[in-house]
């Protein structure tokens, strides 16, 4: 099944780093988050990406095609003269397809601009391309194939310590209560979405409003709960945290070191 990765924002809010790189490529250790995303994706089969680019797209283009295997496998030198010899591959056997959707895209307009790279696929996958999360991507495949609904998406609580806050209509505060206590969910980004997504999906529309309400209208979209690990790196906090976890060798979203170990 194709991955769909919208990579072309510019991620103002991350602003130590994009003034020289798209997000999608900041390092998280040794590897940008967008590789990141792709091998948990890889990790359960799904080897097929399209990249959706934007902002500093030749930065992205450059990465992969100047690609370092050394950099995150085993490998053994045996002189200066002979190349490494690889003991393990991170990407040998991944189609990346890099298609420029405009500097000012919006999501939307992105995945039409994608549309003639998934022709003929009755299913495909789709993501924003800087959250990570353990969760086991099979669960929404296979919903989505014994049903007959045209969008999925994760539905994750907000990961941050913001505080909701009710009042009355004059104002006076009736509660207060940490956010991930309480029953709101936010789109985590991961999404399945069949092909007729197109019939719903207007030039110049935001992928999660106008169409989105349209499939809601109809009963043909669904939120899948999981209250496992997920995160997006929005800030430089949210960076650090990423980058705490997997220097403790305790990064969730790397879940293909699980499958590997398990022989799958």
């Amino acid at each position: 099944m194709k991955v769909v990765l919208f990579c072309g924002g510019l991620g103002m809010r991350l602003r130590e780093y994009s003034d020289q790189i798209p997000k999608p490529m900041v390092p998280i250790g040794y590897r940008p988050v967008l590789w990141h995303v792709m091998k948990y994706y890889a990790s359960f089969g799904h080897k097929d990406f399209v990249l959706c680019l934007g902002y500093k797209a030749d930065v992205v283009k450059r990465y992969f095609l100047d690609y370092d295997e050394c950099i995150t496998n085993d490998f053994v030198l045996e002189g200066k003269s002979e190349a490494p010899r690889l003991l393990s591959s991170d990407i040998h056997d991944w189609k990346i397809t890099f298609v420029d959707t405009g500097m000012h895209s919006n999501i939307g307009m992105r995945l039409l601009r994608a549309r003639p790279h998934l022709e003929g696929e009755e299913m495909f996958l789709a993501n924003y391309a800087d959250g990570l999360s353990d969760f086991p991507l099979p669960t929404l495949v296979d919903q989505m194939l014994a049903g007959d609904k045209v969008a999925a998406f994760l539905s994750v609580r907000p990961p941050t310590t913001f505080h909701l806050v009710r009042t009355t209509k004059e104002n006076v505060v009736t509660s207060i209560r940490d956010i991930r206590e309480t029953d709101i969910r936010i789109n985590g980004g991961y999404f399945v979405l069949r092909s007729e997504i197109f019939d719903y999906l207007r030039e110049g529309e935001e992928l999660v409003l106008e169409p989105f309400s349209r499939l809601i209208e109809k009963e043909k979209l669904i939120a899948h709960p999981y209250d496992g690990f997920w995160a997006s790196m929005d800030t430089f906090k949210d960076k650090q945290q990423l980058d705490e976890l997997y220097a403790r060798d305790a990064a969730p979203w790397e879940v293909w070191k699980r499958r590997e170990g398990s022989g799958d």
